[in-house]
């Protein structure tokens, strides 16, 4: 066969007006040889114009096909190796031929097979993509595993990033309000997968029947909600590829955090540094790009969405209601009532009459009881005996002062009537902090002079300060109000009983001397 340099050789000669049959004869070729050189200027590759027979694999071929069709609804790690199928042939159908056969054919089938794709680019402000990564995050409790939202532009390739407790619908709109309030912008489209908490029913093509909750988002800040076709990650590449990048980059070593604040504070901050990197297959760096989608994109609306679940539930005589599994306290004067449960990411909050009536921190356990006890001292002044049996007062952490002033009252007063009077300053508990409470009975038990009354009245006094925190209390001071202590005696006049007793009836008095105060 000959080489390039057998080709320049001939084809310099020919130029020197060497004939073809010199050529031949000095370069030991033949003229067929010496004319196909001229022809190209360097010598073709071997190409075969037709497939190799193949005796023994012609009549089993279809069967392969077959199989391999089968393959295509087939669950992925449940389908045919070459080898597999070349057992199977031996096996069921006597195939004699070689195994190198069977896998260069099944090669070339795949490769039909294998899905070509379009290169797409997007406009400015067009498009957004969500998905979930997960990373493992040491915390001080021990290290774990945590749900990351990311939200990707697909023209800038901006990326934002929210790690959230739970993967559950109001957690998705909670992490898409934080993204939108972070990009200053809202996209004309955000595409998600196909979760059941974003598409409840797939239909056919692209027709979802979405989560009403997300319909609603989608409709306050006014983009187009949108999904992937089935098992078609590939349809959102730039989140797809900041997934890898948080588990790769932002994640690589393990990070460490006192909680989820301290871990998003630590997101955010790389979501803010990777604005300076040029990303692969660009020229500008990636926040000079999002300023082009901020331009076209769409503007924020003048108040953010209430990202949460809603809905209506019957308060028991718990005074309890139901919420994701768990009950959650409401006041007294809400019991047998229905009202508005209001489940936040972090927070469940009970609402009646357009006014939130309570708020808890939110509970992701199940069949817990989350009570707050000023939910129940109402209920707590009839029937003092809960006061030591039920575990939301048996298990309220308050300061020490209160159990102090317990125990002095049940001695000065007795058990029942001591916990009674107890209970009337539990009660201040409702409108009252615990350290506003505590500033008023120290001084009290310090001078063994407590009394409920001027407890009450104390503290009640003191809502009407401007800030009871910063005042300061003489430990001189006298613990009773002065107005209450101060008493204006007049002075006796002797000459009126004188003059009752000689002229009897009823006396006018029709001068009084000044009065004088005397402090008790």
């Amino acid at each position: 066969m000959l080489t390039v340099e057998d080709y320049a050789r001939i084809r310099r000669a020919y130029r020197d007006e060497v004939s073809i049959r010199e050529i031949a004869r000095r370069f030991h070729h033949s003229r067929r040889k010496v004319r196909e050189a001229l022809r190209e200027p360097e010598p073709r590759g071997y190409l075969r114009r037709k497939p190799a027979p193949a005796p023994k694999l012609d009549p089993v071929k279809p069967i392969i096909d077959e199989i391999l069709e089968a393959d295509e609804t087939a669950p992925p790690k449940q389908r045919h190796s070459a080898m597999h199928i070349f057992r199977r042939l031996v096996a069921e159908h006597g195939f004699t031929g070689g195994y190198d056969q069977v896998r260069r054919y099944v090669a070339g089938r795949r490769r039909q097979r294998r899905e070509t794709f379009i290169p797409l680019e997007h406009a400015p402000g067009q498009r957004a993509e969500c998905d979930f990564g997960h990373i493992w995050v040491d915390f001080p409790e021990g290290r774990r595993q945590v749900a990351v939202l990311l939200v990707t532009w697909a023209y800038s390739y901006c990326p934002f990033a929210i790690a959230l407790p739970t993967e559950r619908t109001e957690a998705i709109l909670h992490g898409m309000v934080e993204a939108f309030c972070f990009f200053g912008c809202v996209p004309r489209e955000v595409w998600w997968d196909n979760p059941t908490t974003i598409a409840v029913t797939i239909l056919q093509g692209r027709q979802r029947q979405f989560n009403q909750r997300w319909v609603a988002l989608a409709s306050h800040y006014n983009f187009e909600p949108l999904c992937c076709m089935p098992a078609r990650g590939n349809e959102k590449p730039y989140v797809e590829n900041r997934v890898k990048n948080l588990q790769r980059r932002w994640a690589t070593p393990v990070p460490k955090a006192k909680d989820l604040a301290d871990l998003n504070a630590y997101l955010l901050e790389c979501c803010r540094k990777d604005h300076q990197r040029v990303a692969s297959g660009q020229t500008e760096p990636i926040g000079r790009r999002f300023e082009e989608d901020r331009c076209a994109a769409l503007a924020l609306p003048k108040r953010p969405f209430d990202a949460c679940l809603s809905e209506p539930r019957k308060v028991d005589k718990y005074q309890t209601v139901a919420f994701d599994g768990n009950r959650y306290s409401v006041p007294r004067c809400w019991a047998f009532q229905t009202v508005t449960i209001k489940g936040y990411v972090h927070r469940v909050e009970a609402v009646a009459e357009g006014c939130v009536i309570a708020r808890h921190e939110r509970s992701y356990a199940s069949g817990t009881q989350v009570l707050k006890p000023e939910h129940y001292l109402a209920t707590l002044s009839r029937k003092p005996a809960c006061l030591d049996h039920a575990p939301v007062f048996r298990d309220w952490k308050l300061p020490a002062v209160f159990e102090r002033l317990r125990r002095y009252l049940e001695q000065r007063e007795g058990p029942l009537a001591g916990s009674r009077q107890y209970i009337r300053v539990l009660n201040l508990l409702a409108a009252h902090s615990a350290e506003r409470i505590a500033r008023v009975v120290e001084p009290a038990l310090a001078r063994d002079q407590v009394h409920v009354d001027l407890i009450v009245q104390r503290v009640q006094r003191q809502l009407q300060e401007p800030d009871p925190r910063d005042r300061r209390h003489d430990a001189a001071d006298p613990v009773l109000p002065r107005e209450l202590t101060t008493v204006e005696v007049p002075r006796p006049d002797l000459t009126l009983f004188d003059r009752f007793l000689t002229q009897g009836g009823v006396c006018h008095v029709t001068e009084r001397e000044p009065a004088v105060a005397a402090e008790g």
